[in-house]
């Protein structure tokens, strides 16, 4: 940087009156490979853990749980609805303290927290109280959005899939894990197996926590990790892009947070995400499905969700790679993924063989898994013009917006409809159709009328 350039540097940004020379190509691509060995790897294991702590109260529930503490499907309705409400409560105020904070400590503060409230689960000795620390998980756990504010700084749209994909293997490789744990441990100092699956899962949560501030990144423009050069091509990479903007043009919370309320793109993004989303409360039930479909002992239902999965592994990690190399049609490979879902929800409502209906729920979460990370990364190119603080809101809100599915996703699947649960299929089946037409009616509109900055940007060519 020459004499005549002006810098402040601040908790997240960087004020510049220097226009940039055109950036070389190869040191651009050199600086986004020592973002992805940096980010990459110990973002994925979070998001692998922050998924394993949500969602392993489904396997916990088939090994014991709900008999042990007397659970019946309302408490449990209520346990999934309370941390789903906390989560989309907590998750615009978290996202705006971390637009102003240092992300490397911030999310491992909330990391190490959850994890302690996970484990913390292992003893709870009634409903009320397994219901009170799952809000409390859910508040801590929306601070973590690696597909947002975290992400949107260090110009990796296109990382988003790769990182969901540990929420997939989550599921897979959580429910093996979970069924060695729950019964290779059962009984162990006298602790039941379901005990052990939340004290395992959330001390190692804890542990990689202690780790992560080591490994993780800040901003582009305050990292030490960086040399000053590495700094300033990863921050005017995002400037002529669009993603990031000057201090001098930044927006207030309230400012911010107002413009995207007010947006209507912002809320069909969301509705339509929400379609998609609901589908992930099949993940609090898997179990319970699996265990409706004949494989009634405790350590085979949890064994027999892992292909559920595994299907969507391969499914949705190949189809999200072909798509981010085709950003333009990420749009077709959405509502592709949707139109799959409703057949074959159709299909599982249609049904009651007990074969056929366990490869449409392979089917059915190969759609969800594939579409989501695509529908986010397609939310978050369509908002790139806007400012950073602005994006920021919007997408914690469309992420919000769309958890909600998760409250009624949540209610359609109760025992007393079990094997068959008509209701349930019948409603996902409804839910994934709209979101074909939402998106295809995005894709359009969008078009014509685009998301553009409220703000003067300055224009770096």
């Amino acid at each position: 940087m020459s004499e005549h350039d002006t810098e402040k540097y601040d908790a997240t940004h960087i004020e510049t009156t220097q226009v940039p020379v055109r950036l070389d190509p190869q040191k651009c691509k050199n600086v986004r490979r020592k973002i992805d060995l940096w980010l990459m790897p110990m973002l994925w294991i979070i998001y692998l853990l922050s998924y394993v702590d949500r969602t392993n109260i489904g396997l916990a529930r088939v090994a014991g749980m709900a008999e042990d503490l007397g659970l019946t499907d309302n408490q449990y309705f209520l346990t999934v609805a309370l941390f789903i409400i906390a989560y989309v409560v907590a998750e615009v105020p978290s996202n705006m303290i971390l637009a102003r904070s240092q992300p490397s400590i911030y999310i491992s503060i909330l990391m190490f927290l959850w994890g302690a409230v996970a484990a913390l689960l292992a003893l709870v000795r009634t409903p009320a109280q397994l219901i009170g620390l799952r809000f409390l998980l859910g508040v801590f756990e929306a601070g973590f959005t690696v597909a947002r504010s975290a992400l949107s700084d260090f110009d990796m749209v296109t990382a988003i899939p790769h990182i969901i994909s540990a929420a997939v293997f989550s599921g897979a490789f959580g429910s093996l894990i979970s069924a060695g744990i729950t019964s290779g441990l059962d009984g162990v100092h006298g602790i039941a197996g379901w005990r052990w699956l939340f004290i395992v899962e959330g001390v190692t949560t804890c542990a990689v926590a202690l780790i992560s501030p080591f490994i993780l990144l800040d901003y582009p423009q305050t990292t030490k990790k960086f040399t000053q050069e590495e700094r300033d091509i990863a921050y005017y990479r995002l400037l002529e892009d669009g993603v990031s903007s000057p201090t001098n043009n930044r927006l207030g919370h309230f400012k911010a947070f107002t413009l995207a309320v007010r947006d209507w793109r912002v809320w069909l993004l969301g509705f339509a995400y929400m379609s998609i989303l609901s589908g992930f409360s099949f993940t609090y039930f898997f179990p319970t499905l699996v265990r409706g479909l004949g494989y009634q002992d405790r350590t085979m239902a949890q064994l027999m969700t892992a292909p559920l999965f595994l299907v969507a592994l391969v499914v949705a990690i190949p189809t999200c790679w072909v798509a981010d190399r085709m950003p333009d049609k990420r749009i077709i490979f959405i509502v592709t993924a949707l139109a799959v879902g409703v057949i074959f929800d159709a299909l599982a409502a249609s049904i009651v063989s007990n074969v056929p209906r366990y490869i449409f729920l392979c089917f059915i979460n190969s759609a969800t898994y594939t579409a989501s990370p695509l529908a986010l990364s397609y939310s978050s190119t369509c908002l790139s013009p806007v400012e950073p603080e602005k994006r920021a809101v919007a997408l914690a809100l469309i992420n919000g917006l769309a958890n909600l599915a998760q409250l009624y996703g949540s209610a359609v699947f109760p025992t007393k409809d079990a094997p068959r649960y008509l209701t349930g299929f019948t409603v996902f089946t409804v839910l994934m159709f709209v979101g074909v037409l939402a998106y295809a009616a995005a894709h359009v509109l969008f078009k014509k009328y685009p998301f553009k900055a409220t703000s003067s940007h300055v224009s770096y060519s």
